[in-house]
């Protein structure tokens, strides 16, 4: 974990309510897909933990939802002004899972949409070329769809409203394609549903509430076959096989 300033360079909405924002600074201790960082606001108390959609040697890239006054005052924030930001946190996905020649599936929901941009880079760069499955309700909230293509990933949108892709949920293309390991992010309902058809093995990031982002206020634990975790730092991604659902 560092802490660091960024540097605001870009922000600017993708879709509905959903903001793409790109900050300058030290990324030296993202080192995985599937991490998160912990910014701080002026006038909050609590830290706004937000996961990592793609980064470099040089700056980081966020996607955040407006959906309370902390983001609200993000969406609002212009280039050149800047935030004290915690980084490195979590510990992102296991790439080592899969490997050349595989076909994992890659899937996100909602805010859980951003880490899976990064994670399909990630493999990519190892020869491993993913399917990815982007859940929305509306396709006005569908954001990314150009960049997932343009990677070269085999891209497949649910719309619950039927207005873009297929109409249903992750789950509905799931059962269509086949895949060795999957990989997601999203809300519990849609994990749930993962879990009750999933065929392989595979990593849940969770999102959750977290009071300090880093592991020592034991907000956000939950448990395990392996006793408690706390999602901020020994997840937010758990193996399939250890978590109690």
């Amino acid at each position: 974990m560092k802490q660091s300033i960024f540097e605001i360079k870009s922000n600017r909405e993708i879709a509905k309510d959903t903001f793409e924002m790109v900050l300058a600074g030290d990324t030296s201790d993202v080192t995985a897909p599937g991490q998160f960082v912990n910014i701080k606001l002026e006038g909050f108390f609590l830290r706004r933990p937000i996961s990592v959609c793609d980064w470099n040697e040089e700056s980081l890239t966020i996607i955040y939802k407006v959906v309370g006054q902390g983001t609200e005052v993000m969406a609002e924030m212009k280039p050149g002004e800047s935030f004290d930001i915690l980084t490195g946190l979590g510990n992102g996905y296991n790439t080592d899972a899969v490997k050349e020649g595989d076909r994992p599936v890659l899937i996100g929901g909602g805010a859980g949409v951003p880490p899976m941009y990064g994670l399909a880079k990630t493999l990519m760069a190892k020869g491993v070329k993913p399917q990815v499955i982007l859940g929305f309700n509306t396709a006005e909230e569908v954001f990314y769809k150009d960049e997932f293509e343009k990677l070269g990933a085999d891209l497949y949108i649910a719309t619950a409203d039927g207005s873009v892709g297929t109409k249903g949920f992750v789950t509905d293309v799931m059962k269509e394609i086949e895949y060795t390991y999957f990989f997601t992010c999203g809300p519990m309902p849609m994990f749930k549903a993962i879990e009750s058809i999933a065929e392989t093995s595979g990593q849940y990031s969770f999102e959750e509430r977290m009071g300090c982002g880093f592991g020592a206020c034991m907000g956000c634990s939950c448990k395990t076959k392996y006793g408690n975790k706390r999602i901020c730092k020994d997840g937010p991604v758990l193996e399939r096989e250890e978590i109690i659902w």
